[in-house]
């Protein structure tokens, strides 16, 4: 089963439970980091590397000496990467997001490509636990193409669990989807119900089941619980707030060493995911 761990905003916890569920799955399980801007789950797991590979994605390459300045460069980006100044095109590299369009587009065949390295991915083993992260370049602006290269990592024979970037934007949704399941982690606070509301409308838009872990979930006042249900939500977990297990984060641990007994709850989630994601 390939489940995605999301989360509306950062901060909620998504990472160590991602990790947590895969220590507790142990030689099973495989864990991809997909938050390529800000990869932290190798803290937790402390894997060994074994391979890195660089990452490149097209860029385009304008011939002045061909180009007639038609300007169907500019019209056909989205990204506004092309635009002409007095008849001459100009590339902003950094806004391209690899699409292809201007080389497509150009009448006279005055844009070919190269490849730009836009990060690594790294891969290796976490005890008997498969890794996976990418960590992208710093100034580069689209990550989607890192997350995909980091997808592609995944073996075939292990149970699936994909740490996806924080937030509701592109790259969270490229790492989710084909997902089986969807398992949102969040916080009981007006910030934390909010940005709740908006990943599950966007996983219901791209048809993603999930359900809801509610971390320090002691310090909420029931709004997240009473609008769940209001949405047929179901909350398979609720973590209270537990200094030993803040504790053991701040040592790069997960919650599973202050609190081993989290294990089997966790075993018994996935179980169930799986068998009605594969029902």
């Amino acid at each position: 089963m390939k489940l995605a761990v999301a989360s509306g905003k950062g901060g909620t916890g998504k990472t160590s439970l991602a990790c947590a569920l895969a220590r507790a799955l142990g030689g099973r399980a495989a864990l991809l980091d997909c938050d390529v801007e800000e990869p932290n789950a190798g803290i937790f797991l402390n894997p060994s590397i074994d391979s890195e590979t660089t990452v490149a994605s097209p860029v385009p390459v304008i011939d002045p000496g061909r180009c007639k300045g038609h300007g169907r460069c500019q019209e056909v980006c989205e990204y506004n990467a092309i635009k002409l100044f007095n008849g001459e095109p100009f590339l902003f590299e950094h806004l391209c997001h690899s699409c292809g369009g201007c080389v497509i587009a150009c009448p006279e065949g005055a844009i070919t490509e190269r490849r730009r390295p836009i990060g690594v991915t790294r891969a290796g083993m976490a005890g008997d636990i498969f890794f996976a992260d990418g960590l992208l370049a710093i100034g580069e602006a689209a990550p989607v193409p890192l997350i995909k290269a980091v997808k592609k990592l995944a073996p075939p024979d292990r149970d699936l669990i994909i740490d996806c970037p924080p937030g509701t934007s592109c790259p969270m949704i490229n790492s989710v989807k084909d997902a089986d399941f969807c398992l949102l982690v969040s916080e009981p606070t007006p910030f934390g119900l909010s940005d709740l509301k908006i990943a599950v409308e966007t996983l219901r838009k791209i048809d993603i089941p999930h359900a809801l872990i509610i971390n320090r979930s002691d310090k909420g006042d029931g709004e997240m619980e009473r609008w769940c249900a209001e949405e047929t939500i179901e909350i398979l977990l609720k973590i209270p707030f537990d200094i030993e297990i803040a504790r053991a984060y701040s040592r790069g641990k997960t919650m599973l060493e202050a609190r081993p007994e989290y294990a089997a709850a966790l075993r018994s989630i996935y179980a169930r995911l799986k068998v009605e994601a594969e029902a």
